[in-house]
């Protein structure tokens, strides 16, 4: 039995399914928030700075306010948009404002998953001294090097491994991450330095291990 087939329902099934209700999907919604305003179509127009008509077209379901209308109507009302995923039941956020953008000051693909290796150097050094000035001008600007997969089969690798970031991180966090990889590298110096010496002088003590 579906929807549709009516023919195979009780009359008492009948009788509940015609008692609703049903979803008001996005006329509904601006007809609940202009009963929560308690304005008439005209009033919430001119709220809004609207004709009439536009209104009584939203509630008839013949067009849609914009998104951004929406949320002013949400506003309006005292009200807050909540996202769930269908399958957990969790609360899906919009992806924050401040995330890492690039050097240009635009946001990176919201698809793809940040990283960082390093600090920023422009390509195409052409010695090693170049190199290693830029990352120390990079470093005391905070300024890391973030990469990021344009290849959907990889990333869907990465996030089998490590799991799906959430959101792209801030420039600051990002940052963070890149002086935690420094002090990784140099811990791994160090106790490279000290096997070396063991080796030039076993007496010397015993080697540094992990």
């Amino acid at each position: 039995m579906t929807l549709t087939d009516k023919t195979a329902w009780t009359d008492e099934e009948y009788e509940w399914f015609c008692m609703g209700p049903f979803d008001g999907e996005v006329p509904g919604l601006v007809r609940r928030i202009r009963r929560i305003l308690d304005v008439s179509q005209r009033g919430l127009a001119e709220l809004l700075k609207v004709s009439q008509s536009v209104v009584a077209r939203w509630e008839t379901g013949r067009t849609s306010p914009r998104v951004g209308v929406v949320h002013h109507l949400l506003r309006l009302a005292g009200l807050h948009a909540c996202f769930h995923d269908d399958e957990t039941g969790e609360e899906v956020e919009p992806m924050r404002d401040d995330g890492a953008r690039d050097r240009r000051g635009r946001r990176h693909p919201a698809h793809v998953d940040l990283s960082v290796i390093g600090w920023w150097a422009p390509a195409g050094m052409r010695s090693s001294i170049e190199y290693y000035t830029w990352q120390d001008r990079s470093r005391a600007r905070r300024d890391p090097r973030i990469r990021f997969r344009t290849c959907r089969h990889l990333r869907r690798l990465e996030r089998l491994m490590y799991g799906t970031p959430e959101d792209h991180p801030s420039l600051d966090q990002l940052a963070a991450e890149a002086e935690h990889l420094d002090e990784v590298r140099e811990e791994r110096r160090r106790r490279a330095r000290a096997g070396l010496r063991w080796l030039a002088d076993p007496g010397s003590g015993e080697p540094l291990t992990a």
